[in-house]
């Protein structure tokens, strides 16, 4: 299928793949491939690889570039478009990494800027130009400064979206309303999405933000909230949301906190065959019957 997305395509449901782990610690190809598969049937409009919850950081340059083949042919013929985070530091290998995604297929990419010894803003805005000047496909431009406590202006942004239309952006600071807000009265034409688990997702639509960029565990749910506002229902898309901001709040107070509940979610489910994370990990006990308390409550979602 000759695909081929605008940055306005990109609006929508985009979860982030988790990476499933067998118990020794390996990647678990069989799960990953039957997790993309199964997020294609959920309604959503992307997909992405190599986010924070993909864990990145603990996987091997032969690993990524193995998944990123895998996910890639898996989505090659499917209309929910594949998106694939460029999360090197080093400006010249992001660039290339980025060329070697878009040759490989992906229809987007995601770009995580340097952070590591705290690079200048300059500096970070020219790893970004560059970037966005090696390929044609959307860019959608991480800024997670609670993350990587690196700072860019919204003006910034602003003057790169100019520059290189093809940027997105994906807002997770927190919160995100005001950083969103000023972007678009520099550029109104910017597509914002929002990271965060969806924490500030009614909130973000309602300022003009595209959609949303959650984990992947329950993206059914996402997937009813985004749909019922886009029909208008927004008393029942903000009472949807509000039930599961009950539960994502908490597991949202540390990353790797629902990186484990979001994997504990997809093994009860089925979908992976093991809740497994690298270590070093966030231990958050055995907090199955919450869980169950969740999955019984979405039901009806979530079948």
């Amino acid at each position: 299928m000759n695909k081929t997305y605008k940055p306005a395509d990109l609006a929508g449901v985009n979860p982030i793949v988790a990476m499933p782990f067998a118990t020794d610690g390996k990647v678990d190809m069989v799960s990953f491939v039957n997790l993309v598969e199964h997020l294609k049937t959920t309604g959503c409009n992307g997909i992405t690889l190599f986010g924070i919850a993909s864990e990145f950081y603990k996987l091997t340059d032969l690993e990524k570039q193995q998944l990123a083949t895998l996910f890639v042919q898996a989505l090659s013929t499917s209309d929910v478009y594949s998106c694939i985070s460029v999360t090197d530091h080093a400006t010249e290998v992001a660039v290339e990494r980025a060329k070697f995604y878009q040759e490989l297929g992906s229809d987007s990419l995601m770009l995580l800027p340097p952070f590591f010894l705290k690079p200048s803003t300059e500096q970070i805005v020219h790893h970004i130009c560059s970037v966005l000047a090696a390929v044609t496909i959307p860019v959608l431009v991480q800024y997670a400064p609670g993350e990587t406590g690196l700072d860019i202006p919204p003006k910034a942004m602003a003057e790169i979206s100019q520059c290189y239309p093809h940027a997105v952006f994906k807002i997770e600071c927190n919160p995100p309303v005001e950083y969103s807000r000023e972007l678009l009265e520099y550029r109104p034409e910017a597509v914002i999405l929002n990271g965060y688990a969806g924490l500030y997702m009614m909130d973000m639509l309602n300022v003009g933000g595209k959609g949303v960029m959650p984990g992947c565990s329950f993206t059914e749910i996402y997937v009813s909230i985004y749909g019922l506002y886009q029909q208008g229902e927004l008393e029942k898309a903000a009472k949807l949301h509000a039930e599961l901001l009950a539960y994502i709040q908490r597991w949202m107070s540390h990353c790797e906190y629902i990186i484990k509940v979001e994997k504990q979610i997809l093994a009860l489910r089925g979908i992976i065959s093991s809740d497994y994370c690298r270590l070093p990990s966030y231990d958050v006990g055995e907090n199955y019957a919450e869980i169950e308390e969740f999955l019984d409550l979405f039901a009806d979602y979530l079948r």
